[in-house]
């Protein structure tokens, strides 16, 4: 190769580096342009950010751990995403929005062969309750099925599960507290110990 060829790769080389850099910088400035949707500014699109963030859960009372929640904002505030890790291994995620179609709150959650999805909003006291019915694959059977999520004074949140036996009765499934990773005295206690 001669010099003037390498001389002409390396000034392509350096004009791709040039374009693949302001791509990248016009990519970061449209994603920044589109972090807020025009169409979901109203107050009842906030209602449930306080469940956002990244999330160690355990059983109440100082129970064990449950298991990891990532819970992410995401479509210019239109839509709460959930992926949620269980200490057991099972996995799951769930898609949290306003329905303007119903004028509630609405989450269609999904895992291997467990199926929920139901509606509602904010009660006088601000917790998030949802009710409707759940499915489960192994059963074939659907289940009145209710989710209440409560920002407690120390801001964990308790995420309460009830399903409805065939009796009518509404029985506890899950009570699962939720507690910010970065505030996790936990995880803070095991990451100081283990230096």
């Amino acid at each position: 190769m001669s010099m003037v060829q390498g001389g002409i790769k390396l000034v392509y080389a350096r004009i791709i580096l040039i374009c693949s850099a302001i791509s990248l910088m016009l990519l970061g400035e449209a994603q920044a342009k589109q972090t807020v949707s025009p169409y979901c500014t109203a107050d009842e699109h906030d209602d449930f950010d306080f469940w956002v963030g990244e999330w160690n859960v355990y059983a109440a009372d100082d129970g064990p751990y449950l298991g990891h929640n990532s819970i992410v904002k995401t479509n210019g505030g239109c839509l709460i995403t959930e992926h949620w890790v269980g200490a057991s291994g099972v996995v799951g995620d769930s898609m949290n929005f306003y329905d303007p179609l119903i004028g509630a709150w609405r989450q269609v959650w999904v895992s291997a062969g467990w199926y929920i999805d139901y509606s509602g909003g904010l009660n006088e006291d601000g917790a998030m309750i949802l009710s409707g019915n759940s499915f489960s694959a192994s059963t074939r059977q659907h289940t009145p099925f209710r989710g209440t999520w409560t920002l407690n004074a120390d801001q964990s949140v308790s995420q309460f599960f009830e399903q409805q036996d065939s009796d009518g009765i509404w029985q506890p499934v899950f009570l699962g507290i939720y507690v910010r990773e970065e505030n996790d005295p936990r995880t803070i206690e095991e990451a100081t110990s283990t230096d």
